[in-house]
């Protein structure tokens, strides 16, 4: 089945590169994750239109948007798509009702018309009643509504939604997440969504695409990243410990002569990964000595939810989670020695190869 959106976006910009392939069916919605600078926002901008390709192709539903060697361009008012910016943009003038309407009436359509529609996608994003409010009147949840009506009105064959909840309390930002993932749903288009918070990728998305450097370095469902991160920025979004080795059998070797066990069996390039859950640590070297065990000093300690995050340094640097009633049995603090371990059984060892 061919893509709705099939895309391969070059952009130059000065001594930055981005060079990323991406596909997008009908109904699903797929997420761009990356550090900062990795080259996110610049995608975004480039479907948009709003920075030109230098080279590849912008396939939207079988029509070329945007084909330098062929030197096909589509200005972004005449592009099929739909954006929501990280803080909304609504025009401060109009009415919640008159920015829905925007877009419509820059379609042609007539002034009765687009505030039909407006005050149809008002109603379905809980807002019927605050058309005539300005922006400055709306809480940040209610002007994230108004701006994904504001795309949506237009029948967008591609919704852009960019660090659409950035802007939002934690409060409301659970329950506009909730709400915007029932629109995304029922939308029958393709959506990008552009996000640094991983929580925002595993509601949202279908998919997760991941960027460092311009690059994609990773891409697959939500399962397939969280079990199996391919770089140190993968692992530390889905919480991981991530190592990289030679293996041979149940062992992976480090580059440092470090060895771990596992109860996996991988030969050659392999990557190792365990949870910070899963890091026990010791007064004294562990009875019964464990085939994961080292000594190591507490480099770091924070809160992290109910527990806290440790940061230790030895033959390889490693996260763990404890209780803070651990903590104060063990007395830590910076600087404390102790033992590490981690069972065998808790690891995953797998190729590294794509």
């Amino acid at each position: 089945m061919s893509a709705l959106l099939d895309a391969r976006l070059v952009v130059r910009r000065g001594t930055f590169e981005l060079d990323v392939d991406l596909r997008i069916q009908r109904g699903e919605t797929v997420a761009l994750l990356g550090p900062n600078g990795a080259g996110k926002t610049t995608a975004l901008r480039a479907l948009a239109g709003l920075t030109p390709l230098a080279g590849g192709h912008l396939t939207l539903d079988g029509r070329d948007l945007d084909r330098p060697q062929a030197r096909v361009w589509t200005p972004p008012e005449d592009r099929p798509i739909g954006v929501v910016f990280q803080d909304y943009l609504l025009f401060p003038h109009l009415s919640a009702r008159d920015n829905v309407a925007f877009g419509p009436r820059r379609h042609g359509v007539d002034r009765r018309t687009a505030h039909a529609t407006a005050d149809r996608w008002l109603e379905r994003v809980g807002l019927g009643e605050q058309g005539r409010r300005k922006p400055r009147h709306l809480s940040g949840g209610q002007a994230q509504r108004v701006a994904l009506a504001r795309a949506l009105a237009v029948d967008p064959v591609l919704l852009l939604l960019d660090e659409p909840l950035a802007a939002l309390d934690a409060r409301t930002r659970l329950e506009t997440r909730a709400e915007l993932h029932r629109h995304l749903t029922a939308h029958p288009g393709a959506t990008l969504l552009v996000t640094h918070d991983p929580l925002d990728a595993l509601v949202l998305a279908d998919r997760l695409v991941i960027v460092e450097h311009g690059r994609v370095v990773q891409e697959g469902d939500a399962a397939t990243i969280t079990a199996r991160p391919r770089t140190d920025y993968v692992a530390r979004l889905v919480g991981l410990n991530l190592y990289r080795g030679r293996g041979d059998g149940q062992t992976v070797e480090l580059a440092d002569g470090f060895v771990l066990t596992t109860t996996d069996t991988v030969h050659g390039d392999a990557f190792v990964a365990f949870a910070p859950a899963a890091v026990a640590l010791h007064p004294h070297r562990p009875d019964g000595s464990p085939r994961n065990s080292w000594p190591a000093v507490l480099a770091d300690i924070q809160r992290h939810g109910d527990n806290l995050r440790v940061r230790l340094d030895g033959p390889i640097t490693v996260a763990a989670d404890i209780t803070p009633a651990a903590a104060t049995q063990l007395e830590l603090e910076p600087g404390r020695r102790i033992w590490v371990a981690v069972k065998a059984s808790e690891t995953r060892a797998y190729p590294d190869t794509v």
